[in-house]
């Protein structure tokens, strides 16, 4: 956005940002698929009930962040500092940014950490052990279908081969070493740059 004709001419009380940082939190305990499973309610708060956002900033907030690289929760700063901008200053754009970003952090992430804590105290217990069993397969499964999902691009054995060996070869090293994945990650990224792959 180039220019201040970009944006709106809004004006926030402390009432305002409060309720915008109470909202954020709510959402934060609803977002259990990642913070973008809540992007219908953020639009309709931001964008439709309080017209603190145009959807071009509502979406544009949500195509940079997912663009860039970094964390998918990127787009709640960029909405955060639209926001402030539309009050009419960086100053509140970095309020913004602070209020939106603590709202959907603070409460997931004290939540996590109690609950992981809790675990970790307890993991002689039962329950806890029923639990972290049960969830292993699950997991592989999640990591299973995403490697299948990821592959299913490159179906043809004949021109994809040396993918799959280093698919084959890296899953082996995984198993049966530790080796940290990043080595991995650099040792493919190299082989492109090589054009092996």
């Amino acid at each position: 956005m180039n220019g201040h004709e970009h944006f709106l001419n809004i004006h926030l009380e402390f009432s305002d940002w409060l309720a915008l940082l109470l909202h954020y939190m709510m959402l934060s305990l609803l977002s259990i698929g990642g913070a973008i499973s809540t992007l219908p309610d953020m639009h309709r708060y931001l964008v439709e009930r309080q017209h603190w956002l145009t959807d071009a900033q509502f979406n544009a907030s949500v195509a940079i962040a997912q663009a860039a690289p970094g964390p998918n929760v990127l787009f709640i700063a960029l909405m955060g500092w639209n926001i402030g901008m539309n009050c009419g200053s960086a100053w509140l754009g970095l309020l913004g940014v602070l209020v939106t970003m603590t709202g959907i952090l603070l409460p997931s992430t004290t939540l996590t950490y109690l609950a992981a804590s809790w675990g970790h105290r307890n993991r002689d217990l039962l329950v806890v052990r029923s639990f972290k069993l049960g969830m292993a397969p699950v997991v592989i499964g999640l990591l299973v279908s995403t490697g299948w999902i990821m592959a299913a691009a490159h179906q043809n054995l004949r021109s994809d081969w040396p993918l799959w060996l280093i698919t084959a070869i890296s899953a082996l090293v995984v198993w049966h070493t530790r080796l940290h994945l990043l080595w991995l990650l650099g040792a493919g990224a190299l082989a492109g740059i090589l054009g092996w792959i």
